[in-house]
């Protein structure tokens, strides 16, 4: 055989060989709120373990934030939010399909801060000076932070004396906490778990705010995705529940 003719053939076939190889070597873009980072990096590598042909990319963030991203055409496979309101924001703008949504976790809001601070109660929020809270135009746990303090009659007087200190997400209002930038800081009770240094002081009566629920659903782009939808039965099955407990969330009911 002509040496040169060989060459060529062995190319091709390597060629196509690699070209396989990327046809099945899966990947999936998931769009997860912020409180729940650490649970999902282990879920992803829980399920990519077991699907080693599988990539799972994330992209974190404020739960608002994220779903305008989708609505405006970033490529996510999957959608976990920390409110049922941007669930519904997406579906009504059909790029989720609302048969996939289910009810993944809820969570608890809390105040968090330096140990040295004297803080008991909501009531105790005016004697404060800085006051963090996730933006509430985009970010869950500030909106339902905003809910409590609206009930208790300190919502405005706070603003309006510039005593709220806006963070991006959760995290960042829980960073505010943690390096005492701030008196204290509304979060997550899942959030308040990684805290170096701040502690929970109380937590926010669960009268004063629609529950906290972490609705998820797959997109309309990720329902042609093979590896998308295992990924999502995967974390709907039974098998996930003891590491959503790992993390400090509460399980549907």
């Amino acid at each position: 055989m002509n040496t040169s003719r060989y060459i060529t053939q062995l190319v091709t076939v390597i060629i196509v060989i690699f070209f396989y190889a990327s046809l099945q070597a899966g990947e999936l873009r998931i769009s997860v709120a912020a409180s729940m980072t650490e649970l999902f990096k282990d879920l992803a590598a829980m399920y990519e373990k077991s699907h080693p042909e599988v990539k799972i990319i994330s992209n974190f963030g404020p739960s608002g934030g994220l779903a305008k991203q989708i609505d405006l055409g970033a490529p996510a496979d999957l959608y976990v939010s920390a409110n049922p309101k941007w669930m519904h924001f997406l579906i009504e703008e059909k790029k989720v399909e609302s048969s996939t949504q289910k009810i993944f976790a809820h969570n608890t809001l809390v105040f968090t801060g330096l140990p040295q601070e004297k803080i008991n109660s909501l009531a105790d929020l005016p004697s404060l000076q800085r006051i963090g809270i996730g933006s509430p135009g985009s970010v869950p746990a500030g909106q339902y932070a905003k809910e409590a303090m609206v009930k208790k009659g300190l919502y405005d007087n706070l603003l309006k004396d510039g005593k709220l200190v806006m963070a991006k997400d959760v995290r960042q209002a829980l960073i505010y906490a943690d390096r005492g930038e701030t008196d204290g800081s509304f979060v997550y009770k899942t959030d308040a778990l990684l805290a170096r240094q701040a502690k929970v002081f109380f937590e926010v009566p669960q009268e004063l705010y629609h529950m906290v629920t972490y609705p998820l659903a797959m997109t309309v782009l990720g329902m042609s995705n093979s590896d998308a939808k295992g990924f999502y039965d995967f974390i709907v099955s039974a098998e996930v529940y003891p590491t959503i407990a790992k993390y400090g969330f509460s399980l549907p009911q």
